[in-house]
């Protein structure tokens, strides 16, 4: 069995997000955000690409974030349990519509700030370092209808009025912040992304890259302001990660390989290096897109570059150009991908690959030469309770080692990564279908797909095992 090392300093943890976790929808003066329309069931992916038929909830539909696990009022529950398993951090969003209800109230929300500071004092009282991300898949509906979104300018400033506001509250309690969540899912799933919505579902290129603009900015000016008023804070950048290998050594293939990866590359060379990339202005040219610019905007985006770069990795993807190839496309991940023959595949269709962890952690860091921080990975499978009451989650266990093992490779690899919070460390609503018997956690959550059950909350096999992996600093993985 191998032996790892971790850095004396690792932040071992897990991250959940406000949509996902905390319910209480509309509690204490919260707007209504993106996730608080997507329901669960067939019509939650075609509303996630921005064919949205209402912006207001419909009756006859079940929206699971409304209630999710009720984190909002049971945080101090769940985190003496991830205290219990040794948490070193634990990454949570903030919900933009609990500060600022609709987005451009004159005044923040003062029920929605003390919540955060609660949860934030709760983390801290167990010796736990909140990593915040601002923007998860949120985006307060009074914006969309009002100005269509991050397609308007205006949200710039908007964003940038939250970011403020939270880093002068919470400036002595949080020192890990991040801007948006897995920034290039706006490319894929544009309404989850960036909340933009698209007459009869057709999705529009020019729309999409001229809210990733104004996202980009809004990014290096939040990353400006949190320099300033927290000057001993990080910040950084958060990309859904996962290479894209060639099916085969066709030079087409290995091309288009390098093509699917720079459409998740494009954000972060924007936010890591400062400036938009030569590729992607050629395919602005190639595609007639005008990306609209303020004079102020390419110095804005050069001198306020991230500390970090966060990413989530799940999975690897493959790509061909072969059509043929191509009909063996699955639909389990977003981002889509070719059946790889070499690697297994999770209930839903994503392909479990940890030496592709390994190669998209040194990936990242060759290119940017900045810390990377692991902010989710996990594994989601149905889990059984016994008649004793127990989960034995084995095969989540088996995943996580496995990419765990590969993560300390590239640590060796020289590869600087400053923490590892894994992905749902108890039970949350999927965001990706809606679903509670997707699971992540180390805490089974009395839940079902149509809201019923207890909530009670119940330590699964993995919780003991994540525990000890956590106490020795990752060199105690388990037998292999």
């Amino acid at each position: 069995m191998s032996t790892y090392t971790f850095p004396k300093d690792f932040l071992w943890g897990g991250a959940i997000a406000a949509n996902q976790a905390e319910g209480a929808y509309l509690e204490d003066g919260k707007g209504l955000t993106i996730v608080d329309l997507l329901p669960s069931g067939e019509k939650r992916r075609s509303m996630m690409k921005g064919d949205v038929p209402s912006l207001t909830p419909l009756p006859d539909l079940f929206y699971p974030s409304h209630e999710a696990i009720d984190f909002y009022h049971r945080y101090p529950e769940d985190i003496a349990l991830f205290a219990e398993m040794g948490f070193k951090a634990l990454r949570v969003s903030i919900a933009w519509s609990r500060i600022f209800p609709t987005g451009e109230d004159t005044q923040p929300n003062e029920a929605g700030l003390k919540f955060y500071d609660n949860l934030f004092d709760e983390c801290l009282k167990h010796g736990i370092q909140p990593v915040v991300t601002l923007a998860h898949f949120d985006v307060p509906v009074h914006l969309i209808e009002t100005y269509g979104s991050w397609r308007n300018r205006k949200l710039v400033g908007l964003f940038e009025t939250y970011a403020k506001t939270v880093f002068t509250r919470y400036k002595d309690k949080v020192k890990y912040w991040m801007t948006f969540n897995e920034i290039n899912m706006l490319l894929h799933l544009p309404f989850l992304g960036a909340g933009l919505v698209f007459e009869n579902g057709v999705i529009d290129k020019q729309i999409q890259y001229q809210a990733a603009h104004h996202q980009l900015v809004a990014s290096a000016l939040v990353v400006k302001a949190c320099h300033e008023i927290i000057p001993d804070a990080k910040i950084g950048c958060m990309l859904a990660a996962g290479s894209f290998y060639p099916y085969t050594c066709n030079p087409e293939d290995v091309f288009q390989a390098m093509q699917k990866d720079r459409e998740s590359y494009f954000f972060i060379d924007v936010q890591s290096r400062g400036e938009y990339p030569a590729y992607a202005k050629r395919f602005f040219a190639d595609h007639q897109l005008k990306i609209e610019m303020e004079p102020e905007d390419e110095a804005i985006l050069k001198n306020h570059t991230v500390d970090y770069i966060g990413f989530s990795y799940y999975s690897s993807r493959t790509t061909s150009t072969d059509p043929e190839v191509i009909k063996n496309t699955t639909s389990g991940n977003v981002f889509g991908s070719v059946a790889n023959p070499y690697v297994a595949k999770s209930e839903w269709g994503w392909t479990i690959d940890p030496k592709g962890f390994r190669i998209t952690a040194n990936q990242l860091y060759d290119r940017y030469q900045k810390p990377l921080f692991v902010v989710e990975n996990g594994l989601g499978a149905v889990d059984e309770v016994t008649p004793d009451g127990e989960i034995i989650d084995d095969d989540r266990i088996d995943y996580l080692r496995r990419h765990i093992a590969e993560m300390a490779e590239a640590i060796k690899d020289g590869v600087e990564i400053i923490g590892y919070t894994s992905w749902g460390p108890i039970d949350i609503v999927s965001a990706s279908t809606g679903e509670m018997k997707k699971r992540y956690g180390y805490i089974y959550v009395d839940r079902d797909n149509e809201g019923n059950g207890t909530l009670k909350r119940i330590k699964k096999k993995s919780f003991a095992w994540y525990k000890n992996v956590i106490q020795s600093n990752g060199q105690n993985l388990g037998s292999e």
